[in-house]
């Protein structure tokens, strides 16, 4: 379904619904028990099998832009994120993990949303010597000065889940700790396990409904408790 949620009507806005954690967000949000409308930012259609709900409004174009025009928003779900080889470089890489997920949170900020939950990685610091947990750091804090009421941030350990399926490259990482432990990752301390996307999105979901005042991180042990619930 696309066009603009009705005048009024409070939604869940997700943007990156096209990926690994983002696909999973969907169906979660778009389960039978739950009511509230879900309005996805893509920057293309989204398969019509995946655009069917009645609840579902799919906004596609410049996804900062339509952040602050889809309506009367609660909750947003920003579940984006690259590799600086896939982005082709360190700048491209910046501009979607940081620049973009800020712009997009900040626009539905200002209009209106309260509560935001954000998916991160482990090792997201600031001030880290490595680039790509630098970014994720910088990012974590700019969505926190944002003035939610609530925000969440997601630092779940290596994704698990099929990319393929989505037309995406598989992460070489991913793939060989999911080869090499195998049967024995009940056994890998849960704050490094390898994680399925469907918890990191099942725990967000959780997390965000409960959620209270201030910033709250969810380390990846955090996400499988919660995700598994």
């Amino acid at each position: 379904m696309d066009g603009r949620p009705a005048a009024g009507t409070s939604t869940a806005l997700l943007a990156g619904a096209t990926g690994l954690v983002g696909r999973a967000l969907l169906s979660r949000l778009l389960a039978p028990e739950r009511k509230q409308p879900v309005t996805v930012l893509a920057r293309k259609p989204l398969p019509a099998t995946a655009a069917r709900d009645p609840r579902l409004t799919v906004l596609v174009g410049n996804m900062a832009a339509l952040a602050g025009q889809a309506g009367a928003i609660d909750d947003v779900y920003i579940a984006l994120g690259t590799t600086i080889k896939v982005a082709g470089s360190e700048a491209a890489f910046r501009a979607v993990d940081l620049d973009l997920v800020v712009a997009i949170a900040r626009a539905a900020r200002g209009a209106g949303a309260s509560r935001l939950a954000v998916v991160s990685a482990l090792g997201a610091d600031r001030r880290s010597r490595v680039f790509y947990n630098r970014v994720k750091g910088e990012m974590e804090e700019a969505v926190a000065a944002l003035g939610y009421g609530s925000v969440v941030i997601a630092r779940p350990s290596l994704l698990l889940g099929d990319r393929e399926s989505l037309g995406q490259p598989t992460r070489s990482g991913e793939v060989w700790a999911a080869r090499l432990l195998g049967p024995l990752l009940p056994l890998v301390p849960a704050g490094v396990r390898p994680i399925e996307a469907s918890v990191v999105a099942a725990a967000l979901v959780t997390a965000l409904d409960q959620a209270k005042s201030g910033t709250r991180v969810l380390s990846s042990a955090d996400l499988q408790r919660l995700g598994r619930g």
